[in-house]
């Protein structure tokens, strides 16, 4: 199973047609969302291609693949334009081996860790920096910004793929950080 991972899309259609093209490409299973979909945010500035509106009519297109938890931006009001839920403020998959722990940052991160077994990941959002590495014995990842990315990273997403989560630039296709769950 290939799951593709994208958080702080901020309403920018053109990070979230990027996003969407390369949901194709790399032929993923499932789209998980980290949310801040919609709404840029008071703290942000306007990103690309500001249409909220036009970012959910996109993303309805593919409710039945998405997996969604609800940002510190995310209302009731987004919830009215979406035709998949987003409003859990966090969502639990299970692998063979481990627990991913889907969340969106402003509640559960690595300094206000969620109960997690030893070799569980959380996977989050909010802070717009990529992070995958080994915390002790939980794994933390993070695949950045699609829309706003901060700290001079590139615009990026996640991808796990045999038993490899890695944070990849939205543009050039390089990896900008990996780590392989290996317990």
């Amino acid at each position: 199973m290939k799951l593709m991972f994208a958080s702080d899309l901020h309403g920018s259609l053109s990070a979230t047609d990027k996003i969407l093209e390369l949901f194709e490409q790399r032929h993923a299973d499932w789209l998980i969302l980290l949310g801040d979909l919609l709404n840029h945010g008071p703290r942000n500035a306007l990103p690309d291609n500001y249409q909220p509106a036009l970012v959910a009519e996109k993303l309805n297109l593919y409710r039945d693949k998405i997996i969604a938890v609800r940002g510190n931006c995310d209302s009731e009001v987004d919830q009215m334009l979406l035709s998949f839920p987003i409003t859990a403020s966090f969502q639990q998959v299970l692998l063979p081996k481990r627990r991913l722990f889907l969340t969106h940052g402003h509640l559960y991160h690595p300094n206000e860790l969620p109960p997690l077994a030893s070799g569980d990941v959380l996977v989050y959002g909010h802070t717009h920096l990529p992070q995958a590495e080994r915390q002790g014995d939980i794994y933390c990842f993070n695949p950045g910004s699609v829309s706003i990315p901060k700290g001079g990273f590139p615009a990026s997403y996640g991808i796990l793929q045999n038993g490899t989560l890695s944070v990849v630039d939205l543009h050039c296709g390089k990896a900008v950080a990996e780590v392989t769950l290996t317990h």
